[in-house]
């Protein structure tokens, strides 16, 4: 990682999130880039102070790769699954191997975390204004 700069991990990502949109789109490249790629990166940036550095900038990328409606649309879509997801997990106590669809389940205490760090970018990409702080 030190060979890199902390901006070129974020710009090189919002670069295949275009790619993506053009080929498999916005759902597939909503998902890529801030369901996985900015979910990591914000969890990066709580205990590594190169990435929070970096986080105004990708934020501001990401906000400007999709329009306000998109950004709706895939957070209702992503929290709707959470939901499903959540009713469908209530009998796991634990992670857990599920036979009926060969899926490993996330504790409970892990999908409200994974839900509150969704929640968290959701502010962070919707907000009227981006602080400076």
């Amino acid at each position: 990682m030190n060979t890199r700069k902390f901006h070129e991990i974020w710009v090189e990502q919002c670069d295949a999130t275009h790619e993506i949109k053009l080929r498999y789109g916005v759902k597939a490249a909503f998902d890529y880039l801030v369901a996985e790629k900015l979910l990591n990166f914000v969890d990066a940036a709580t205990s590594r102070p190169e990435f929070a550095k970096e986080l105004p900038r990708f934020v501001a990328c990401v906000r400007g790769l999709f329009t306000p409606q998109e950004m709706r649309t895939h957070f209702a879509r992503i929290e709707r699954e959470q939901t499903e997801y959540a009713a469908g997990n209530d009998d796991e106590e634990d992670d857990a191997f599920d036979d009926d669809d060969g899926l490993i389940r996330e504790s409970a205490a892990a999908a409200a975390e994974r839900a509150r760090r969704v929640a968290t970018i959701k502010e962070l990409l919707t907000a009227a204004e981006l602080g400076t702080s």
